[in-house]
């Protein structure tokens, strides 16, 4: 095998093994309380990481089953924080802090 086709095939192979990006709350739409990634009727679970576009600011946390879990940090586009607290079942809890 070529040298550039073994660089081409081991790029190709780390790429597919790599983990797959986060999603970005702007990849979401809210239904009924719920998020779902767009055009799905399924709940999205996964995490949540980068820039949403409205607000010029980024989230990063988990959603489960449609809802808000575990830890959320939002920072502004400087990265200093605007927020942070956690959530289980999708409710806020009351540690829940506002820079």
């Amino acid at each position: 095998m070529k040298p550039i086709n073994t660089l081409l095939a081991l790029l190709f192979i780390s790429l597919l093994s790599s983990p797959s990006w986060g999603e970005t709350m702007d990849d979401l739409v809210e239904r009924n309380g719920l998020y779902y990634q767009k055009f799905t009727d399924v709940p999205f679970t996964g995490e949540i990481t980068g820039p949403i576009a409205v607000d010029n600011w980024s989230e990063q946390g988990s959603v489960k089953n449609g809802k808000r879990e575990g830890a959320w940090v939002s920072n502004y586009s400087d990265w200093q924080i605007a927020s942070k607290g956690n959530y289980k079942n999708g409710k806020q809890s009351v540690s829940y802090v506002i820079y």
